[in-house]
């Protein structure tokens, strides 16, 4: 997948500024692809040169004028070529990772404390999915909507990204829990 296809489908229920595209890559989209604002911006130009969105300006009196964007149905083609590719499986690359494989050979304190924050980081993405799932569903239970919803692919996007943050924030407690007793183990002999 390229940035291209995530951007084009943070566009399809709305026209958005690129500053409100940024907004809803924060909420939304970075459960499964991160980009900076800048790189937003850059990708819009892109999209708009090759005719797969249209910008327009809105004229503010109070504001400086900004564009919003759409997506047009060269874009929706994309996205629909982009659909019937077989999906590749995604990869972890974590540094954390790459420090708990080498946990015999280090610092168990600074490993600890890196766990911690990264399972506090998790637990405060995983509440604001769970907002956000709430926000989109209404008033109507999970699987009501899953049944009856308008626009479930991002509720299920969303619900995913809830999901691995939870595993994310339980893997972390864990894995610390687990260098915190061996290190007690080997202190006490």
């Amino acid at each position: 997948m390229a940035l291209r296809h995530a951007v084009l489908a943070a566009l399809l229920d709305e026209e958005l500024s690129g500053y409100q595209l940024a907004k809803a890559f924060d909420t939304g989209v970075a459960n499964f692809w991160h980009a900076l604002p800048q790189q937003l911006y850059a990708e819009l130009a892109k999209l708009e040169k090759e005719g797969l969105v249209a910008g327009r300006e809105v004229v503010q009196d109070t504001r400086p004028n900004k564009r919003l964007f759409k997506v047009t149905d060269a874009g929706l083609a994309e996205l629909d070529e982009f659909a019937t590719a077989t999906a590749k499986p995604s990869f972890i690359r974590d540094d954390l990772f790459v420090k708990v494989q080498a946990a015999d050979h280090l610092d168990t304190g600074v490993l600890v404390a890196q766990l911690t924050e990264r399972a506090v980081f998790a637990e405060a993405k995983a509440e604001l999915f769970d907002v956000l799932l709430r926000k989109m569903r209404g008033d109507r239970d999970e699987e009501e909507f899953l049944r009856h919803g308008e626009r479930i692919g991002p509720y299920l996007t969303c619900r995913r990204g809830l999901d691995f943050e939870r595993s994310n924030r339980d893997w972390c407690r864990r894995t610390a829990e687990v260098l915190r007793e061996r290190q007690a183990a080997r202190a006490r002999r």
